[in-house]
Formats: structure tokens, C-alpha cells, sequence
């Protein structure tokens, strides 16, 4: 009877699991070099998900904000991004993209994350710009 029970609670927490992660089946983490790949596809948006005041201290080019910790993210999210094209996401080092990719992908949006943010982007020699357009 025991054997039964540990069998069960195993098998529940295993459906649990496996029902609460099933959204981080559409998120892909990638380095910068396949990052900048991935922006030459076609139907990509390219999503920074930190400060308005970070996002003009410099970012990839191309880039839409919205900061991932405002309380409207999701909403702002679903108004901007289209669901038909896959979501390039990034923030300074790769902990709020995550954030915003599992926020992204429950909402039913194929996500790319840039595993270690624009710190990685630039320390790959990779370009930003700037809200004045240089770079």
C-alpha cells in the first residue's frame, strides 16, 4: 500500500511539473553570435526588456522597449508584439530577458533569449545605438 502511494504522489508531481513548465517549450537561450543570426530571419521582433533610461544609454538596433518590470509588461506586450513571429529578447545580462521570456512564453509567444544580455552583445564586439542614432 505504501509502494501505491509513493507511486501516485511521484506520478502527480511529475504531471504538475511537467504542466507548470510546458510554456519554457518556446523559449530558445542562445549566445550573442546565434542572437545576431537569429535577427536576419524573417518575422523577428526584437523586444529589450530593461529601463527606458538603460534602453537610451544604448541597445541593439531595431529594438522595442518595454520594461519588463512595469506592471502593464504583459499588456504592453500583447498590444506590440504579434504572436506570428518569433520574439528576440534582452536586458543587460540575461536575468530579466528570462523573466520576460517565461512571462512571453506563457502568454503563447516563441521567444529567443540572449543568454548573457547586451554585456555579452558588446563584449562579442557586437553594435548598439544609442537614442541619439550613433554608435
Amino acid at each position: 500500500m505504501k509502494t501505491k502511494l509513493i507511486n501516485l504522489i511521484i506520478i502527480v508531481m511529475c504531471a504538475i511539473q511537467s504542466y507548470g513548465c510546458s510554456h519554457t517549450d518556446n523559449i530558445v537561450s542562445v549566445a550573442a553570435s546565434e542572437f545576431e543570426k537569429e535577427l536576419k530571419a524573417d518575422s523577428v521582433i526584437l523586444l529589450d526588456v530593461r529601463t527606458p533610461q538603460e534602453y537610451a544609454e544604448g541597445h541593439i538596433d531595431g529594438a522595442i522597449n518595454i520594461d519588463v518590470k512595469s506592471d502593464d509588461f504583459q499588456l504592453q506586450a500583447e498590444k506590440e508584439l504579434s504572436k506570428d513571429t518569433t520574439v528576440l529578447v534582452y536586458c543587460r545580462s540575461g536575468r530579466r530577458s528570462m523573466e520576460a521570456a517565461e512571462s512571453l512564453a506563457k502568454l503563447g509567444y516563441r521567444v529567443v533569449n540572449l543568454t548573457g544580455g547586451i554585456i555579452e552583445w558588446m563584449d562579442d564586439g557586437l553594435p548598439v545605438s544609442v537614442e541619439d542614432g550613433s554608435k
